[in-house]
């Protein structure tokens, strides 16, 4: 999924789809991390929707993880804080104000859950497109939306413990995406209070209660 990219991305991936069949670009001219994360949720044609940022920061070998994961829950959320993860690189001033945005997400939106924003995460299909077809936010506050919503309609979530490299290259800032992330935590709270985020009719999913990582 390329969003707005302004280098080589896209021709990289086009040319190597010459020699990988299964392999898609999608490009989306609009900005907005959530955006794009929804348009290829929902495009996807496979049995398992996967979210993973460009910059590879964690191994790409921990995918089967997430896999097997996937045999008992319905989300798995990859995090840098379950027990059994690990940090390398992080400057400490963007660790801490990772943590004081997770503890107000923790409060307002999802309690429980340590990393929200860990761009890595996994979901069966039926329920990707039940969540992404719900999802609201274009912005990199649309993780929380997801597991609000996972949460909200009954879904099993499962954080599990990756390996997690810093790429100096990200695109976050900290202080002013973290505030603007703050915004769309509390769009998303007053949005289920006005009723934007109605129930669903089936279920999907097969259970009810967040496992443990």
């Amino acid at each position: 999924m390329s969003n707005g990219c302004t280098d080589d991305t896209d021709g990289v991936v086009r040319r190597a789809a010459c020699n990988i069949p299964n392999l898609e670009l999608i490009s989306v001219p609009e900005r907005g991390k959530g955006l794009a994360s929804k348009d290829g949720a929902l495009r996807s044609r496979g049995e398992v929707v996967f979210l993973c940022d460009a910059d590879l920061s964690m191994p790409p070998e921990e995918l089967a993880a997430f896999l097997t994961a996937l045999e008992s829950a319905d989300v798995i959320a990859g995090s840098r804080e379950a027990p059994g993860a690990h940090r390398y690189d992080e400057p400490w001033y963007r660790h801490v104000i990772g943590r004081g945005f997770n503890y107000l997400v923790r409060l307002l939106a999802v309690p429980g859950i340590q990393d929200t924003q860990c761009g890595f995460k996994a979901f069966r299909r039926n329920v990707a497109r039940h969540l992404f077809g719900k999802q609201m936010l274009v912005g990199f506050g649309f993780d929380v939306e997801l597991l609000f919503l996972a949460r909200k309609f009954g879904y099993a979530i499962r954080e599990l413990p990756i390996d997690w490299y810093f790429d100096a290259d990200t695109r976050v800032r900290p202080g002013i995406d973290s505030l603007r992330m703050l915004g769309e935590v509390l769009y998303i709270r007053l949005g289920d209070a006005l009723g934007q985020y109605r129930a669903r009719d089936a279920s999907p999913g097969t259970r009810r209660e967040d496992i443990g990582g």
